[in-house]
């Protein structure tokens, strides 16, 4: 009789899928996408763009990254950091759950109102250049920024039919710039590796310590940005102290980044940035259904 020993037995697709696309990784876009739909809507939005909205969302995400894997499947198989993606899913798979996700995308942009269907095109091309950039920029990083920043400006369209207001640009460049800045610090994990490789980064083409100098000039200009996003949605106390605790995580990330350590860059990539996050989206929530706002 022939026992199969536990580690043997295959994951579930789920689980497997979602670590192909770090499912973990939606807490960086999908908490701002709610916080420009909750200013956007001054806290009464109705269920069914909420709804269509968290289609929006993890369709897109679920796409970009299914085409970041697919196109940079050779590549991730000789990196000692992301070799293991390969075996997670087929490739076959990866391509039929993209194109199924991109398909669903359309139409809930088309229930939700014509800007959000209108745009969606230029959406799309967004979120999946940036797969492609590191192959001829050494500011892939930027291209990141700018494809999460993509997820206020939806939200906030999806709420209010237009974008013809300032705020959600200005949400929106906040996001782009700590973006950019927290993946420029988790970058130079692969700098060696991406040298070798001749592939285009930023720590790959000017170094480390100016790639981590850099990233404290725009997370900098990002607490600045989510500063003025507050003063513009009119938002309260709770915003205010959400605000001052991302300011501290923010400081934090820049001392806890050693790139000697590679434990210290993954904390200060995904924990302390899922703070960040995850304290402005609850600063919003207290400030609408807490029911204390200035003036």
């Amino acid at each position: 009789m022939q026992v199969m020993s536990q580690s043997a037995t295959p994951r579930p697709f789920l689980l497997r899928f979602g670590e192909f696309i770090r499912f973990s990784h939606t807490i960086f876009a999908l908490p701002f996408a709610l916080v420009a739909m909750l200013v956007a809507g001054q806290g009464h939005v109705p269920w069914r763009i909420f709804g269509w909205i968290l289609v929006c969302m993890i369709t897109a995400r679920t796409a970009a990254m299914c085409f970041n894997r697919l196109v940079d499947w050779e590549i991730d198989k000789e990196n000692p950091r992301t070799k293991a993606r390969h075996t997670l899913i087929g490739k076959s798979t990866g391509w039929l759950i993209f194109g199924l996700s991109v398909a669903v995308l359309l139409f809930a942009t088309w229930k939700l109102n014509p800007l959000c269907f209108y745009l969606s095109p230029v959406m799309l091309v967004i979120i999946h250049f940036y797969s492609l950039t590191k192959r001829f920029s050494a500011y892939s990083h930027f291209f990141l920024g700018l494809a999460l920043s993509v997820a206020p400006m939806g939200a906030w369209a999806a709420v209010q039919g237009t974008l013809l207001t300032f705020t959600p640009y200005v949400l929106a460049a906040a996001v782009l710039c700590w973006v950019f800045g927290f993946d420029l610090i988790y970058a130079t994990l692969d700098v060696d590796f991406d040298r070798r490789k001749g592939l285009f980064s930023f720590p790959a083409r000017y170094g480390v310590a100016a790639s981590l100098r850099t990233a404290k000039i725009l997370h900098i200009v990002a607490a600045l940005a989510f500063f003025v996003f507050g003063w513009l949605g009119n938002l309260g106390p709770f915003y205010w102290a959400a605000w001052a605790i991302v300011l501290i995580a923010l400081v934090w990330e820049h001392r806890l980044a050693n790139p000697d350590n590679p434990a210290s860059i993954n904390a200060a990539f995904f924990n302390v940035n899922a703070v960040v996050s995850m304290c402005l989206l609850a600063g919003v929530l207290l400030n609408y259904y807490a029911g204390v706002r200035l003036g």
